[in-house]
């Protein structure tokens, strides 16, 4: 089976998934970021967590591996190049790295990790927060099963890697980091709109393995296997979040 492709439109991110960016404000403030600070911001989707590091009076290089999200993020006039997080091309450059929301996306994890601490300077860093857990475990099971039905493997199509406390704190201490705080957060977040709104965004991946004219109708599916858990009396959706946040310092030989 072919791997599907997350595409990503940063209009359509902006419209139905700004939550994502508005929620990092405590990932922000562990972070702590301070003047002066030579920061990377890995996995910076549209550049608006970015703005906020800047305004720190940090010195931010961005990266994501989605041209479209850094054209959104180089529009508002940063320093954000296109790179896959699980392929740095950094070398002790960095006082900090940041990362939200998009550490679930990159999933050979230990590259990521290995990478990030060859990017920081020694004693640096390394703070975020991704899904983890059974993050939007309903929503998950429901996209995996609407591929079962349609003769894919919809459980190799998962595009998304949501490990527990231990497993990521064992593959930060494999790469010599110390890890100061690791939890893991319910986060049941309301969203903007309509679940497929939702789902537009962020299942491109399983509906890749689709023909364009199953989209709709899979979608429909999906919507309808998850309203009675994640749409409340009022009509409102939600999405049944879990995140991991966490705090590291490069403490270990590398």
């Amino acid at each position: 089976m072919s791997v599907g492709r997350q595409s990503w439109h940063p209009e359509r991110y902006a419209r139905n998934a700004r939550f994502v960016s508005d929620l990092g404000a405590p990932v922000l403030a562990l972070l702590a970021p301070r003047r002066g600070e030579r920061i990377l911001d890995l996995g910076c989707g549209d550049g608006a967590l970015t703005e906020k590091l800047l305004a720190e009076g940090a010195e931010v290089v961005a990266v994501d591996a989605s041209p479209e999200q850094i054209s959104g993020a180089q529009a508002r006039g940063l320093d954000a190049r296109v790179m896959r997080g699980e392929a740095l091309e950094f070398e002790q450059e960095f006082d900090a790295v940041f990362s939200n929301a998009a550490l679930h996306w990159m999933k050979d994890a230990d590259a990521v990790v290995e990478g990030v601490a060859r990017a920081l300077k020694p004693g640096g860093r390394f703070v975020g927060e991704f899904g983890g857990g059974d993050n939007v475990g309903r929503l998950r099971r429901a996209l995996i099963a609407a591929l079962d039905r349609r003769g894919h493997d919809g459980a190799a199509a998962d595009p998304w890697y949501f490990p527990d406390e231990a497993e990521y704190e064992a593959k930060l201490a494999a790469a010599g980091f110390t890890v100061e705080s690791i939890e893991l957060i319910p986060r049941w977040t309301p969203l903007p709109g309509s679940i497929d709104g939702w789902l537009e965004t962020f299942s491109g991946a399983f509906l890749s393995h689709l023909l364009e004219e199953q989209h709709a109708e899979a979608m429909a599916e999906v919507r309808e296997a998850v309203r009675e858990e994640l749409q409340d009396e009022e009509g409102r959706w939600h999405a049944d979040y879990v995140r991991l946040r966490f705090a590291a310092q490069l403490t270990g030989a590398r």
